[in-house]
């Protein structure tokens, strides 16, 4: 870790993380890492790096923006972290800040579609292209997985789903 000083901040709910993490980059010059979804419970842990009176000073904005909203469980500052905890900090289940791994780029993915309104004719034929597997009606998509080509549809047993070992590994 290169940064002097990492802040959590621990809320009950994701509107007060979001909270949270907007006063707290709006109070300091810091770096916000992301946030962590807990198992149970509806806490969310927002993750801040920086120098250590930068986080002190969103920290505690942080604290006070999301009480506002909704309940703050804990806070924390680490000054000079040691490097081996970069590895709890830095985790797998954490959702990144400037992950572009939103919903409009998921949904471009699926349909492939360019997001840009100046797209050539060359990506709209590469949509248009026809897929083998059969194209289900209106409510028919597997829920779990979205593929218009899996076989499951909701209500069906999860086991049926083409993507179910990969969703059950993630979880």
């Amino acid at each position: 870790m290169v940064q002097n000083a990492v802040g959590l901040i621990e809320t009950v709910g994701l509107t007060a993380a979001i909270e949270a993490a907007d006063a707290a980059v709006k109070a300091a010059n810091i770096k916000l890492i992301g946030y962590e979804l807990t198992k149970g419970g509806g806490m969310v842990v927002v993750k801040l790096s920086g120098d250590v009176g930068a986080i002190q000073a969103a920290v505690e904005a942080g604290r006070l923006a999301a009480g506002q909203v909704g309940r703050v469980w804990a806070t924390h500052i680490m000054p000079r972290p040691h490097q081996e905890t970069a590895g709890l900090v830095y985790t797998r289940e954490t959702i990144r800040a400037n992950d572009d791994t939103g919903i409009a780029a998921k949904e471009q993915q699926e349909t492939g579609k360019a997001s840009e309104p100046g797209a050539g004719p060359a990506v709209q034929a590469q949509a248009a292209v026809p897929t083998a597997a059969p194209v289900k009606k209106g409510g028919e998509i597997c829920n779990l997985c979205g593929d218009p080509a899996c076989p499951r549809k909701k209500g069906d047993p999860k086991a049926t789903c083409l993507h179910y070992n990969k969703i059950k590994e993630d979880e």
